[in-house]
């Protein structure tokens, strides 16, 4: 076997990790463990409430109860971790004295985990309440009488890392390492139109083997297509909103968000019915794509580069999609079949805790193990982007659990009880917190919203659950830390030379001018 990246001991490196990570959950099922935390997700599972028509919230509802007692929050001053992390995340990259420190995702990591440290610190030696631990199945965990709660701090680290973070960042590895071993190569015509198609068949991609995977394969094509040209960061920017985030609501593997849904019960195949508000959605960002690329930017390249990028074109070639195309598949199917909340098709077999995890990981070590090493060099392949992601998103998934908490109690007294309500609230949030957790407070929410007449769908209204779903993914592309791939094109695009705008420029400049009208009018459209 060799070993294929461009980093050959690196890929070896992370070949030994995988191989060590399988060698100790096979040591973990040989001691019952992964099969200890199914059965506990089972037997959750089956002592919880069955689904019944939603009813008016009563005080005990919009109190939050957490182990028969009225739930208390974190005080609303321990949301500045968080706070202070999206600040870092805004402003040390614009800073002189920080910009080139801010570059390396070891000082990220600082950063992020220092923060994140703080907020478990709190728990530990400030919060004395009961609380709600999801992992590895839903409980209470009550206080203990000693002046740290050990207890508390580690259920807020089993909430964020154990139960969000791993399997997010699996995923995200998985689609990210294999679609590097996918190379379509070639140099077409960088105009409007070409462009747009990228943006189109990436939106169509995206629902299928999910935004990171379509976002890796067809991000650096499109790079090399417009090497020539000079104005690039609005079409990686559109790239982003399409193919990183409003392309994939279709299914629920196109974003984490839905895939939650699916394992709250949603039917796997109810977010098709989603497909007029993704075909406006796209739509629109296609034809504002092409209007702005065709009135202002490319008439302002200089004619030598057009005649450049004219005389050098290429046809498109694809390597690499034989293997790592299976390898997708197999990602998809893992995360499909492998969840131990729900049986393996056919079978009364519940998958252990982890299996789909450690399954992701091995096609990674098949995809370095057996794929082409020129292709991955020639695709420029390094981690810098998923370590970036993987840095950040540690400490954001510890900082974000006060919002949440702060959410799950407060959300059913907030009065959201229309489509349109539950589309901008949990758009706004997903647009700052990640949005696969924000999804889930507000589908819990939505629960507790009267709707005679409605159609349900697994214990929510279906108006309602629609405009959950999709403020949470396509609202997710409004700021780069909304949803995972919208950090990982950017560090593409700039390891390429391309200066992409600072975290307020993204807002201001592009996603707020630019989403925002095509969200109003969807609103008006479909959820009034």
């Amino acid at each position: 076997m060799t070993l294929h990246t461009q980093d050959g001991g690196r890929g070896r490196a992370v070949v030994a990790a995988i191989t060590a990570i399988a060698a100790l959950y096979l040591l973990a099922v040989l001691f019952q463990l992964p099969q200890r935390g199914t059965a506990a997700i089972v037997a959750a599972a089956s002592h919880a409430e069955p689904a019944t028509e939603p009813h008016p919230p009563t005080h005990s509802d919009t109190q939050h109860a957490v182990g028969g007692q009225v739930a208390s929050t974190p005080g609303y001053w321990m949301v500045t971790p968080f706070v202070l992390l999206l600040g870092a995340i805004a402003i040390l990259p614009l800073l002189r004295s920080t910009e080139h420190w801010w570059d390396s995702n070891l000082h990220r990591f600082w950063v992020a985990a220092g923060l994140g440290i703080l907020t478990l610190i709190y728990y530990a030696v400030c919060f004395g309440e009961p609380m709600e631990s999801h992992w590895p199945a839903h409980h209470v965990v009550q206080p203990s009488a000693g002046w740290i709660q050990w207890g508390l701090c580690w259920t807020v680290f089993a909430n964020a890392i154990l139960e969000e973070y791993i399997p997010f960042i699996a995923l995200l590895f998985s689609l990210y390492v294999i679609s590097g071993g996918i190379r379509i190569e070639g140099d077409l015509r960088a105009n409007p139109l070409t462009n747009a198609a990228f943006l189109g068949v990436g939106s169509v991609l995206a629902s299928f083997i999910g935004t990171t995977g379509a976002a890796m394969v067809l991000i650096r094509p499109l790079l090399e297509t417009n090497r020539e040209r000079r104005f690039v960061q609005h079409t990686v920017i559109f790239f982003i909103f399409a193919v990183c985030n409003c392309g994939g609501c279709l299914l629920p593997i196109g974003d984490p968000p839905l895939f939650l849904g699916y394992l709250r019960g949603v039917d796997f195949t109810w977010t098709l019915s989603l497909w007029p508000q993704w075909l406006m959605v796209n739509s629109l960002l296609l034809v504002g794509y092409i209007l702005l690329d065709r009135l202002w930017f490319y008439p302002h390249e200089a004619a030598a580069d057009l005649r450049r990028d004219v005389t050098q074109v290429r046809r498109l070639r694809f390597q690499g999609v034989g293997l790592n195309g299976i390898l997708l598949a197999g990602v998809v199917l893992a995360v499909a079949l492998l969840a131990p909340s729900k049986t393996f098709p056919g079978t009364d077999w519940h998958p252990w805790l982890y299996l789909r995890e450690v399954v992701q990981l091995m096609l990674v070590a098949a995809s370095l193990g057996f794929g082409s090493d020129p292709v991955r060099r020639a695709n420029q392949f390094n981690y810098h982007a998923i370590v970036e992601v993987a840095a950040l998103f540690s400490g954001i998934f510890l900082c974000m659990q006060p919002a949440l908490q702060i959410l799950a109690v407060a959300g059913p007294r907030l009065g959201i009880s229309t489509p349109t309500a539950f589309f901008w609230s949990t758009g706004s949030l997903s647009a700052v917190l990640d949005n696969a957790p924000t999804y889930v407070v507000f589908f819990e929410t939505a629960k507790t919203v009267t709707s005679s007449g409605m159609d349900q769908v697994a214990g929510v209204a279906e108006p309602l659950l629609i405009a959950v779903s999709l403020g949470a993914v396509f609202m997710g592309a409004m700021t780069y830390i909304g949803n995972g791939p919208n950090f990982m094109v950017k560090a593409i695009a700039e390891k390429s030379g391309i200066r992409m705008p600072s975290f307020f420029g993204y807002l201001f400049c592009y996603s707020a001018p630019i989403l925002l009208p095509i969200f109003v009018l969807l609103n008006w459209w479909y959820l009034h």
